[in-house]
């Protein structure tokens, strides 16, 4: 039975190279991946998802006006597609998720989502929002904060390096976060006073 999967964690984590290496193992099985990204992730008009391991592959781009189920839906008609990966899901609206789910329920294609789960303010993404709601089965990718405490939050850092704690949702300079544990991502974004407990 397909299902609709969703990798998360923070910034740093290896869900490219999760996801990547994933899509190698169908590919070597013989079987058809399709990958997908966020337009946001465009380089002219050419999705690549790339892993800070240096590996990348090309990904076909989905914004926010995209019907996803009748993309994959036509690339299924072309040839059997055996599963259907989706990089920075975060940016996915809610009716593409339900789209995504649909790809699963309806074409029986497995669909694996990986993305972050909050943004820098600590604030879930819509897209994350809706697959932590729908999704089949949820899985934390972990990564660790300086401390060596569990990573769960991101900051973001302006160019002089302080912490931001205000703008846009969405800014894809990967540079500028810093994974941190909800300990000092607190302390980090001034919720907490340093000096205390």
């Amino acid at each position: 039975m397909a299902k609709l999967y969703f990798s998360y964690a923070a910034m740093n984590a290896g869900k490219s190279t999760l996801l990547l290496q994933a899509a190698y193992n169908y590919r070597e099985s013989g079987m058809r991946p399709l990958l997908f990204t966020s337009a946001l992730y465009a380089e002219g008009d050419v999705g690549l998802i790339s892993s800070r391991l240096g590996i990348s592959e090309a990904a076909e781009l989905y914004g926010d006006g995209d019907d996803l189920y009748q993309k994959i839906r036509d690339h299924q008609d072309e040839a059997k597609v055996d599963c259907v990966f989706v990089d920075e899901a975060q940016f996915l609206t809610h009716d593409q998720v339900w789209q995504l789910a649909r790809v699963s329920d309806r074409l029986k294609i497995p669909v694996m989502c990986f993305g972050l789960r909050t943004d820098f303010q600590g604030k879930l993404f819509p897209g994350s929002s809706e697959l932590l709601a729908i999704a089949d089965v949820l899985r934390e990718i972990r990564t660790i904060c300086s401390c060596g405490a569990k990573a769960t939050m991101v900051v973001r850092q302006g160019m002089d390096g302080r912490v931001l704690t205000d703008g846009n949702q969405v800014s894809i300079e990967k540079s500028v976060y810093l994974s941190l544990c909800r300990r000092h991502w607190e302390e980090a974004v001034g919720r907490w006073p340093v000096k205390g407990p």
